[in-house]
């Protein structure tokens, strides 16, 4: 965010408290945020993907102005809210994808390389999802750690400022969980072939 993270942190504390002005003011920022969040994750998406940058942070915007109750903690809070919501919502968008695909439901005219390139892109966000979900069963704090940093744009620093845990964990956690990320989805694409 172009304003500083106290800064924000203050406008979040004001709106959780139901001031609608600092809702004003956090608007614009929010919007920077959650662009730059959208055009992350979508960067590792294929090219002409279905959903573009302005749908994503819509849709996140709208799901994240309903958490009327929360009160948001800083900077990091909200933006590992609005990675948690992104993620779900480009997980939905792969797993109808690629539902229609199988089904029949989308007739798609391509080369047949750029269609399978498509595919495996699709099915890859979902194994990865499926991969964080499987590591939340047994170790929540990794499985977060990595949606915050590779889903959220966060620093080690702020992970943990965000999770209340030394710099040192983050960084042991985030190695620990990268591996066994790495192996989980090499052990799922040797099974797919």
């Amino acid at each position: 965010m172009a304003a500083g993270s106290h800064e924000v942190t203050q406008l979040l504390l004001a709106w959780s408290e139901g001031n609608q002005t600092a809702l004003a003011q956090l608007a614009p920022l929010v919007e920077r945020e959650l662009h730059r969040l959208a055009q992350g994750y979508l960067s590792n998406e294929r090219r002409g993907h279905s959903l573009q940058a302005t749908e994503l942070v819509n849709e996140a915007y709208v799901r994240l102005i309903d958490w009327k109750t929360v009160r948001w903690q800083n900077r990091a809070h909200f933006v590992g809210v609005a990675a948690q919501l992104m993620r779900r919502i480009l997980v939905d968008h792969a797993r109808r994808r690629h539902f229609q695909k199988r089904v029949g439901h989308c007739l798609q005219v391509s080369l047949a390389k750029a269609e399978n390139i498509a595919e495996e892109r699709s099915v890859d966000v979902i194994a990865l999802d499926d991969a964080l979900n499987s590591l939340a069963q047994f170790d929540e704090r990794k499985s977060r750690i990595v949606e915050l940093r590779f889903f959220g744009g966060l620093s080690e620093v702020e992970i943990a400022g965000a999770l209340k845990i030394s710099l040192r964990t983050v960084q042991r956690e985030w190695n620990l969980a990268h591996a066994w990320l790495y192996r989980e989805l090499s052990k799922e694409a040797n099974d797919d072939a």
